[in-house]
This record gives structure tokens, sequence and C-alpha cells, in this order.
């Protein structure tokens, strides 16, 4: 009975192990290269051998297919307001990395008829069961609707640059997601620091903060340096870890991912065990 028990335990582990990590990138204010971090970091994993789903959410300024010298036949918009399965709204970018172009359509998720929000969720379910992670690209700052949507993810990686106001910025939408979640795990990425210094003061700075007046804890994932190389790449429209492999931010880049999969446990969470679909499902419902 017992053996049976333990075998069970596996096989169950197993099934949920097969879903996709969701992930969400947000940061405080814009302009802090938040979807330049997502979409390197998520070429950075795949460079690692990892199947990577780059989901872009950025509310009316979704940018990743700019990013790339991409324009997308189809984006999460079309999935509402046209018979197409999110497997159509598909890119293949650099490196054959997959991603879906955002969109005005996230405050549309939550309005769906009963038959649309079904097929939403079980084609995400299918899509999550196709990758290792799913990467969400959110809008600067919070809305009501992007809430619901960061509150189910299994982790947030929050950049801020040292800049004061980016920091100020940060800690509030920090802050709005521990009143309505106790448990979320938080990465920090510090963006733009110009030495490793500063990089660390500015985390240490913010990591006090949050556990004087939050009483939580954040992880400092990385440092990226300030480097000139991004907004070449940028200028022409190429992702800075394939423009300049081999530049400070690049190197910086591998390491943060390489980092963060070591760091990826296989044992469930017990403190949110829930998988990301079943509390995408119930946030849904619940602003219906």
């Amino acid at each position: 009975m017992e053996n049976d028990q333990a075998k069970s335990l596996r096989e169950r582990l197993k099934t949920l192990r097969m879903q996709a990590k969701s992930i969400a990138v947000m940061s405080g204010k814009g302009g802090v290269g938040k979807s330049n971090f997502s979409l390197n970091f998520s070429l950075a994993l795949q460079k690692a051998q990892k199947r990577v789903l780059l989901f872009d959410l950025d509310i009316g300024m979704g940018n990743i297919d700019i990013l790339v010298g991409e324009s997308s036949r189809l984006t999460i918009v079309d999935f509402f307001n046209k018979n197409v399965s999110l497997s159509d709204i598909i890119s293949t970018g650099p490196n054959n990395l997959d991603y879906i172009s955002g969109g005005t359509g996230l405050g549309t998720i939550f309005r769906l008829s009963e038959e649309k929000f079904q097929r939403f969720i079980q084609e995400l379910e299918r899509l999550f069961n196709a990758y290792d992670f799913v990467i969400f690209d959110m809008g600067a700052g919070i809305s009501k609707d992007s809430l619901r949507f960061i509150l189910c993810v299994d982790e947030i990686i929050v950049i801020t640059t040292p800049e004061p106001t980016s920091m100020t910025d940060a800690y509030a939408a920090i802050k709005h997601i521990c009143v309505n979640h106790e448990t979320m795990s938080f990465s920090i990425v510090v963006n733009r620091a110009y030495n490793r210094k500063i990089g660390d003061s500015t985390f240490n700075r913010l990591a006090q903060t949050m556990k004087q007046f939050l009483k939580r804890e954040a992880t400092l994932l990385g440092t990226i340096p300030d480097d000139s190389t991004i907004m070449k790449a940028v200028i022409d429209q190429k992702p800075f870890l394939m423009y300049q492999p081999n530049c400070h931010a690049s190197k910086a880049i591998f390491k943060i991912a390489n980092d963060f999969i070591h760091r990826q446990s296989s044992s469930i969470d017990e403190k949110d065990a829930k998988p990301f679909i079943a509390k995408l499902k119930y946030f849904f419902m619940k602003g219906r």
C-alpha cells in the first residue's frame, strides 16, 4: 500500500512538472529596459536548451516584434477577435525563439464569453505542456487587469535601474502585489548599473525597504551593466545577445539565465503548489 502511494505521488509530480514555469517580467515604470531584458533572457534560456515561449502582454505598447525587427501577422488581439488558435499566433524570432506579439487586448481576456474563456484556457494549457518556461512581458506598472494575471504566475522578475524614481516605482508595484499575494517570490534585476557596486547597492536598498515595510524578502537575480552595445543593437533591431554575444551586457544575461536555471528546484513549492492554469481559472472567474 505504501509503495503504491509513493508511486502515485511520483506520477503526480511527474505530471505537474510537465507544466511550464510561468514568469512575469515587470517594472514599476517604463523605459527601464524591461522588454529588452525579456527578449534576451528568453534567448539565453533557449541557448541553455530550454523550451521557451515569450508572451508579450505589454498592454497597448507591445514591442517585442520591433526589438527583433519583424512584423507579426497575428497578435494576441487576433485570438480574441478572429477564429484563430494560440498556436496560429505564435511567431518565430531570432534563434527560432517562439513568441506571441502583444496588442491592446489584455483587458478583453477578463470579459470573454464563457465559450471563448474556456477556449482560451484550454489552448493556453496545451501551450504550457509544450514549454519549460513561459515568459510574460508585462506592461510597466500594474493595472487592475494585469494584477489578476500577475498573481497567477510562479515567479516575478522585477526590472529596475539605479535611478531613485525607478526604484520608488518598483517598490510601489511590489507593494501592490504583496497586498494581494502573501507568498509571491520576487527576483530583482538591476539594469543599466554603472558598475557592480552600484548594482548591489541598488538591490540592497530595495530589499531592505521591502523587508522593513512589507516583511518580504527579495533575491538579486543579477546586474546588467550600462553597455553602449545595447543601444546599438536596439537601433539595428537585433537582440544584443546575438548582436554582440561577448559584450558585457550579454555576459551578464547569460549568467542571469544560468543562475536562474540552477535555482529551479525539481520539487514542488509547498507554499503554493497550485498550477498556473488553475489559478488563472480562479482569477478569471472572479473578475468576470
